[in-house]
């Protein structure tokens, strides 16, 4: 499901790596992924992604199929080509673990490796660090919005292709949420699937009432009903004069779903149903347009829905769809390097991010500077992988889930709320801006 296909690139990666073969620059490359400026509505990022490009970087070798592909293209030399038939990734690895929130001008990332192979990997690289960071972010508000309730991911059907749908479910899990609809997502990274019926089901039945009896003694450990198909409190009503003979099967309604409507006010009127019904340990789910913004809104309606279904909107981060990051040469045979193009300067050299906290334990500012000066405060970039092949087994994903969890509860509160707060502080150390001064003075 996850593509590791070396030519999964872009064009001019190969075209800059036939010149660099041909001119013998192979020296050893620093190149660091970041984020130039945060989404105007995003107060932090929270990094994920790092389980993939690992993977990709220990498989990274070009099959037979795609060196035959490239011969028959014309496009390169035979020498170039025996040499990316043997070209697999030795170099190291340095990242902020996933679910660390990060900021802009902080890298995330750091490749370390001779320049062909750490050029070549770029694309793939941006590509997945990019997509589940988005992801993870727009989840992190809803979590931070609604923290006591279910959230599951529902957005796999709007996602963007399929490695797209499975990949959001896994961010969206690491930043918080309980699970996902998405089966694969259960099969491969073991993530907690939800799911209850869609209209199709009940509109297929004679009525309603049999729809939901004929649902229940198919599925008796997960009797969760849609009750919006023709009207919702009528719905509601028929659940409550199902229960007892269900009950008497041996089977107890879990939850009704809602899809559609004022979610808030149905909810109450559903809830005072069940309730007088004596459903009251059955939960309301809703769905349906559900993002961070509409979980605030209902949420300070107070509004008795114990669960949401998140989908389009977080799969495709409707309201922030990409980020402005880059992944970009920081130093090369030993000498650091820097962009000075306008708007799209970097700082040079190998980087690290140190950070403090307050005596309330919260976030309180970071320091980017060079990896081997010593700051106050904490390193956020730790060596993953050595000479390709990484150190450790990858921490499971719960582990991950609990870390970004830590990282959430550390924001200031300022930072947790959907409006814009004030910028977090990220100081650029002396040391950092004394190279820079260095470098451009080499380069007028």
């Amino acid at each position: 499901m996850i593509s590791n296909r070396v030519l999964f690139t872009d064009l001019y990666q190969l075209t800059m790596l036939q010149s660099y073969f041909e001119e013998r620059m192979e020296d050893i490359a620093v190149f660091e992924l970041f984020v130039r400026k945060l989404p105007p509505n995003r107060n932090f990022l929270l990094a994920a992604g790092l389980q993939q490009v690992l993977e990709f970087l220990e498989q990274l070798q070009l099959t037979t199929e795609e060196l035959d592909w490239l011969a028959a293209s014309g496009m390169f030399k035979s020498a170039f080509l025996e040499r990316l038939a043997a070209l697999t990734f030795t170099g190291d690895v340095h990242a902020m673990p996933e679910g660390t929130v990060f900021f802009a001008d902080e890298p995330i990332l750091r490749i370390t490796a001779p320049f062909p192979e750490a050029q070549l990997v770029e694309s793939r690289i941006i590509n997945l660090m990019h997509f589940q960071t988005l992801i993870a972010s727009k989840a992190a508000r809803s979590v931070l919005a609604a923290p006591d309730k279910v959230l599951v991911d529902f957005g796999m059907r709007r996602a963007h292709g399929d490695e797209a749908g499975l990949l959001a479910a896994r961010a969206s899990y690491l930043a918080g949420f309980a699970g996902t609809s998405t089966v694969c997502a259960g099969q491969y990274f073991g993530i907690p699937l939800f799911g209850t019926m869609a209209h199709s089901f009940i509109q297929a039945h004679r009525n309603e009432s049999d729809a939901f009896e004929h649902f229940a003694l198919a599925n008796p450990g997960n009797v969760v009903f849609l009750i919006d198909t023709y009207n919702t409190e009528a719905g509601a009503q028929k659940v409550v004069e199902l229960a007892p003979s269900l009950r008497a099967r041996g089977i107890d309604i879990k939850g009704v779903r809602l899809d559609s409507g004022d979610l808030g006010e149905h909810a109450r009127q559903v809830r005072n149903i069940l309730d007088q019904g004596g459903l009251a340990k059955t939960t309301i789910f809703a769905s349906g347009d559900i993002d961070e913004y509409k979980l605030e809104q209902l949420l300070s309606q107070h509004a008795p829905i114990d669960g949401f279904g998140v989908g389009t909107r977080m799969d495709t981060s409707a309201d922030a769809p990409y980020l402005n990051c880059a992944y970009k040469l920081q130093e090369y045979a030993g000498q650091a390097r820097r962009k000075r193009s306008e708007g799209k300067a970097t700082w040079p050299g190998r980087k690290q991010v140190y950070r403090l906290y307050d005596a309330e334990g919260f976030m309180s500012a970071d320091t980017l500077t060079l990896a081997d000066s010593v700051c106050e405060g904490r390193p956020l970039l730790e060596l993953v992988m050595k000479n390709g092949r990484t150190l450790a087994p990858y921490p499971s994903l719960e582990t991950l889930k609990k870390y970004a969890r830590q990282q959430l509860d550390s924001l200031p509160p300022a930072l947790r709320g959907l409006n814009m707060a004030p910028v977090y502080p990220v100081r650029v150390s002396d040391e950092l801006v004394d190279l820079a001064k260095a470098v451009d003075a080499l380069n007028q």
